[in-house]
């Protein structure tokens, strides 16, 4: 049986660790902030590696969460210097293309296969194993790690080459944030016209335009809750990779563009840890 490292322990992170640990995948895990991961690694009875080198030893399957292109091609450095060959590295972390090109070049190297594998479904998907997964790389190293993967995902789908699981995500991430100033423009504008909020969100939520943002948080938005789940700040990240990306191929993102402006508001006015449903805030100001 295949040994699965998990790195990475953040809000996504730990659903999907917890999930791999339950279905009795997880093998060891490693997070930057060690006194998080050795409570983690309590909770979850698995092993805790002291660092990535030491993971990277010990498991035949290293599945990896992290949150900026930076933080990925470092582990990737860093895994590269005691990774067995053979290995299979599965990166489920928000990135670039090119990013997911590079990690993967530099694995090729030692004889790693890698995946691109960014997920959608949000901490409550993590936290259910209920994540949308979209796959970069090889159909065949897909196959072999896949009953690992469905511990986390109840809908895995392979793209392409590499870097197409990436540049799915990227279409993802411009749907959410018009899917965002929709939501938030429309209920802003039924609380000028002094409707009842509760059966607004209901309603609508069963209707034509009802969708999953509307329906986990409405209400919470309305009464001026942004919960944790997923950041402006790392929103506001992805969508400037997807604006580059589209620089890249010469279309423009006019309502991408909108919302890294909007996104660059919030985060002055200390939102940047906030739920993206904080933008409702700015359209009832």
């Amino acid at each position: 049986m295949l040994k699965v490292g998990m790195i990475g322990l953040g809000s996504m992170g730990q659903g999907m660790a917890r999930n791999l640990a339950l279905t009795g995948f997880l093998d060891m895990i490693y997070n930057r902030t060690a006194e998080k991961a050795h409570t983690f690694g309590e909770i979850l009875d698995v092993s805790v590696a002291l660092s990535i080198e030491e993971l990277a030893a010990n498991v035949d399957v290293i599945c990896l969460c992290v949150s900026r292109d930076e933080d990925l091609l470092e582990v990737v450095h860093t895994l590269a210097k005691t990774i067995k060959p053979n290995s299979i590295v599965v990166d489920m972390s928000t990135v670039s293309c090119h990013t997911a090109k590079q990690a993967a070049a530099i694995l090729a190297c030692k004889n790693v296969d890698f995946l691109d594998a960014p997920v959608s479904g949000g901490v409550e998907g993590a936290n259910a194993g209920k994540l949308a997964m979209m796959v970069g790389g090889d159909a065949a190293i897909l196959e072999k790690v896949r009953p690992i993967l469905e511990a986390m995902a109840t809908r895995i789908v392979h793209i392409g080459e590499t870097g197409t699981g990436q540049a799915t995500k990227a279409v993802n991430q411009i749907m959410g944030a018009g899917i965002n100033q929709a939501v938030t423009e429309a209920l802003a504008f039924a609380k000028a016209q002094n409707l009842p909020m509760d059966k607004i969100i209901e309603v609508i939520s069963n209707g034509a335009s009802g969708n999953w943002f509307l329906q986990h948080r409405g209400l919470t938005m309305t009464e001026g809750i942004y919960p944790a789940g997923f950041k402006v700040a790392l929103h506001h990240k992805d969508l400037k990779i997807c604006e580059r990306m589209g620089e890249n191929v010469g279309i423009s993102l006019p309502l991408t563009t909108r919302t890294l402006l909007d996104y660059e508001q919030l985060i002055a006015e200390g939102f940047g840890d906030s739920d993206i449903s904080a933008l409702y805030h700015l359209k009832v100001k």
